[in-house]
């Protein structure tokens, strides 16, 4: 009995993965939405160009992906980059399912969603690892 509640209490430590996924995610996107009205500022106060836009959109992924990885890192405790990649993962699925409901199909370029899914679970697993 008291080794059960021994390994009922090391995996509470741990933390629960489906509520502190659903967190790092949300905090993802809220973080991401932020960084994104700051970016439309940006753009509306000094005429950026297109190339400029596209790295902003680039860095607040980064951005994003790394806190919702250290997030994931600090709640979890163990295998802290995995659970980092994860974070990153289901939020550049999210990202995606979002973009093919509002566009109606799938209209874009295979190597630029590869390239932002490999950014998006990088930046997670490197905010894992750092958390």
């Amino acid at each position: 009995m008291v080794n059960l509640q021994n390994k009922m209490k090391a995996r509470d430590a741990k933390g629960n993965p489906a509520h502190a996924i659903f967190l790092s995610v949300f905090v993802m996107f809220i973080v991401s939405g932020l960084l994104l009205l700051f970016l439309a500022m940006l753009l509306y106060k000094m005429d950026l160009s297109e190339e400029a836009v596209k790295i902003g959109i680039v860095v607040i992924y980064v951005i994003s992906g790394v806190i919702g990885g250290v997030i994931m890192g600090k709640v979890m405790k163990v295998q802290k980059f995995l659970w980092g990649l994860a974070a990153g993962v289901l939020y550049f699925v999210v990202l995606l399912l979002v973009s093919l409901l509002v566009k109606g199909g799938f209209e874009m370029e295979l190597a630029k969603v590869l390239t932002t899914a490999i950014l998006c679970g990088a930046s997670g697993m490197a905010g894992g690892m750092i958390s």
